[in-house]
């Protein structure tokens, strides 16, 4: 396929131009990345966003992964002295892989089949005339002028099947036959599922699984991936199924021409073709589909619940007291100043007797005073609730916020290489406080230390393809990241890592040379740092921010591609840049299209003048802290008809899932979070939303807690 192809291909699929989509391919090939290119050069994408720019560059990549399977298969056709001209009208032509694999099946080098061993047997003219089904041909007869005992050909029948065998492998690598049975697989196959024999099926979470059966077209990604999982476990059996005698009809409609006693030979033909080749294959085809379908909705579900999770309102930089709650163990205190830094560790034992909890008291009264303290963060683990219950009879000022912190992956941060590089002199307890503790500053700037995976949102995520997984978190921490902005001189080698045009090696790089230079006071100086070209400085100026710098651009989201236009601007009204950012009623007199030029359009001009207005503001919500109802710390405690706070901590297919401050999450099922049919639960809720919830059911044994968010019992807020 020719890249001009490519071109009025996506943009066909994407309802964009042809312009739009070349000069986007040009400028990712160029090497831009799709944060740039979604924020400042809109006038040549003409206003793509980063979800078009994107698909963009996936599916140039999944066409040139065509071509290339192309060329492959193109070449071995050469090899095998197979290549007509028509043949490779059609390859060139395909479209798809499924089209091209169809195309190659014939040629494909293959184990001996039954229609190889019947070809050596010399029974394909016998197949080629019972193929024609000419009405007078007296078949029997004719299947005897092909005995021959040497080659295991003893009988009449001997030679019929032999034929049979070659016609069902004609049968099975025909395009049509195969296109059919692919449709007819996804439109109308069903899933069944069975317990295995010498497994309690009952007892296991599969029980839902033990007899079932649905359409392939309509099951949704959860149960498809959990079938799977289930026969992965081999608690169950999974088949793809079609009408036989649909799949029989279909096929027949393709190759029967006649009603003689050669079409009964062809009739029995399609019918081992469909049972022995063309039934398993299309099978497999099916899984491959509908586990690659399956994985797309998963991916896309953990990818919004990451990107929100990321994207969390922080608490700012303010001196932050964290606490990891235990019990036997006690609760390790870590207090953080107002950027992060560790100052002071202890560990306090506030559930083991009034003695202990009295001291305990007295040790956060006086960290609080000691070090200024402005929040504490508490993790929602084992004993956070008894914790923060403890901290609330402290009588602590007023001006102490008390916030429960979400603490999935905080454990893996701990054990994990960077943690051990920032904190080589504590223990895992310590680094884990900490993490609780930035976590609540500043969401983003943690979380990007962890695998996404290990964040505790999601569905499935270990069983859809990681690769892609992969990519697809890596762009929501990249588009996160670039969004909200990055200030150079505070910021970790990991949350540098996921700037436009900067990657591993040069935010190191960054880190070290400020380290030995100390901060940078302005973004020319980025300039100075080792391998961080004009290419990199273009990427990522704009996403770099230096605050109280030399220049008063450097803390805002204006590339210094573009501080010239701000002059200009500033100079035309007779005052400075600085008092252009101070001064609303300047802003709001200029003229942009007096400064639109070929290379600055108007969007770009709008994304100026807004940034003027609001230098380097940060895009995420105002934190507002979570309240959980005080007298319900368990899930013993927790009764149908009670209205509880919650928080939203992940959103699946089937519905969302709110902690409720009894260390079990709750679920609201899909039919429980409106009272309109919901399609998609990130419609109607999103992860980290406050909400209040109506308990509907609990299972104490297996700690399941049913939740309704429909209007008629509860509100959300």
């Amino acid at each position: 396929m020719k890249p001009e192809t490519y071109v009025h291909t996506i943009a066909t699929e994407l309802g964009i131009t042809n312009k739009q989509v070349t000069v986007t391919m040009e400028l990712l090939d160029d090497g831009a990345t799709v944060p740039f290119l979604a924020r400042y050069r809109k006038e040549k994408t003409g206003g793509l966003d980063e979800v078009v720019i994107t698909s963009i560059r996936d599916r140039v990549a999944q066409l040139r992964e065509l071509d290339k399977r192309r060329a492959a298969i193109l070449s071995s056709l050469e090899e095998q002295g197979n290549l007509t001209d028509d043949l490779q009208g059609h390859v060139q032509g395909a479209t798809s892989m499924a089209e091209l694999e169809d195309l190659y099946l014939p040629y494909r080098p293959k184990r001996r089949t039954r229609a190889m061993i019947a070809k050596e047997k010399g029974l394909e003219p016998l197949a080629k005339i019972l193929w024609d089904q000419g009405t007078q041909l007296d078949v029997v007869a004719e299947a005897g002028t092909y005995l021959n005992e040497d080659k295991g050909v003893e009988s009449q029948e001997d030679a019929l099947a032999g034929a049979r065998d070659i016609m069902a492998e004609w049968i099975n690598e025909d395009q049509q036959a195969r296109a059919a049975m692919r449709a007819l697989f996804l439109e109308h196959g069903m899933f069944k599922t069975t317990g295995m024999r010498g497994k309690d099926i009952q007892a296991s979470k599969y029980r839902d699984y033990a007899e079932w059966e649905e359409p392939v077209a309509t099951a949704p990604s959860h149960r498809v991936l959990a079938m799977r999982r289930g026969e992965q476990e081999e608690f169950l059996s999974l088949r793809i199924v079609v009408p036989e005698h649909t799949a029989h009809s279909l096929l027949q409609r393709l190759f029967v021409k006649g009603s003689g006693l050669s079409t009964d030979q062809v009739i029995m033909a399609i019918q081992d073709s469909f049972t022995r080749l063309l039934s398993l294959s299309m099978e497999t085809e099916t899984r491959v589909a509908t586990k690659a379908r399956a994985d797309q909705t998963a991916i896309e579900v953990f990818a919004q619940n990451v990107q929100q999770l990321l994207m969390a309102s922080p608490l700012g930089q303010k001196a932050v007291l964290a606490i990891d709650p235990g019990f036997r163990t006690g609760c390790k205190v870590v207090c953080l100043d107002r950027q992060g830094n560790l100052l002071y560790t202890d560990t306090i034992y506030p559930h083991q007797g009034t003695g202990a909890a009295s001291k305990a008291g007295d040790t956060i009264r006086e960290l609080c005073k000691k070090f200024e303290i402005e929040a504490i963060a508490i993790g929602n683990g084992t004993a956070g609730r008894e914790t923060e219950t403890f901290l609330r009879t402290l009588s602590l000022p007023p001006v102490i916020s008390l916030v429960m912190v979400n603490e999935s992956g905080a454990s893996v941060y701990s054990a994990s290489a960077v943690a051990r590089e920032e904190f080589p002199d504590q223990d895992v307890t310590v680094r884990g406080a900490v993490s609780i503790g930035r976590r609540l500053m500043d969401p983003l700037a943690e979380l990007v230390k962890i695998d996404p995976k290990a964040i505790g949102v999601g569905q499935y995520q270990h069983d859809v393809d990681q690769g892609i997984l992969k990519q697809r978190l890596q762009d929501v921490v990249i588009r996160c990241v670039n969004r909200v902005g990055v200030d150079v001189n505070m910021a970790s080698p990991q949350l540098l890592t996921a700037v436009s045009g900067v990657g591993p090696q040069l935010a190191q790089n960054i880190v070290t040379y400020r380290q030995e230079y100390g901060p940078f006071r302005n973004r020319t100086a980025l300039k100075k740092v080792p391998r961080l070209g004009a290419k990199a400085f273009e990427q990522a100026a704009g996403f770099l921010r230096i605050t109280d710098g030399d220049h008063p651009l450097d803390a805002s989201a204006v590339h210094p591609e573009r501080y010239p236009v701000v002059n200009t601007m500033a100079k035309d009204l007779g005052c400075t840049v600085k008092e252009l950012m101070n001064d609303l009623e300047q802003q709001q007199s200029i003229n942009l299209n007096q400064y639109i030029t070929e290379e600055v359009g108007k969007p770009t001009l709008t994304d100026i003048l807004t940034e003027l207005a609001k230098p380097g503001r940060d895009p995420r919500e105002q934190f507002e802290p979570v309240r959980f109802n005080e007298d319900v710390q368990s899930i013993e405690q927790v009764e149908p008809g009670m209205v509880l706070s919650g928080v939203i901590t992940n959103v699946t297919a089937f519905g969302a899932f709110v902690d409720i401050g009894v260390h079990q999450d709750g679920l609201v099922h899909i039919s429980q979070l409106a009272n309109r049919y919901i399609r998609d639960p990130n419609d109607v809720v999103h992860v980290n939303q406050q909400v209040k919830v109506t308990v509907m059911e609990v299972d104490i044994p297996r700690k399941r807690i049913a939740l309704s968010m429909k209007a008629s019992s509860t509100e959300t807020h």
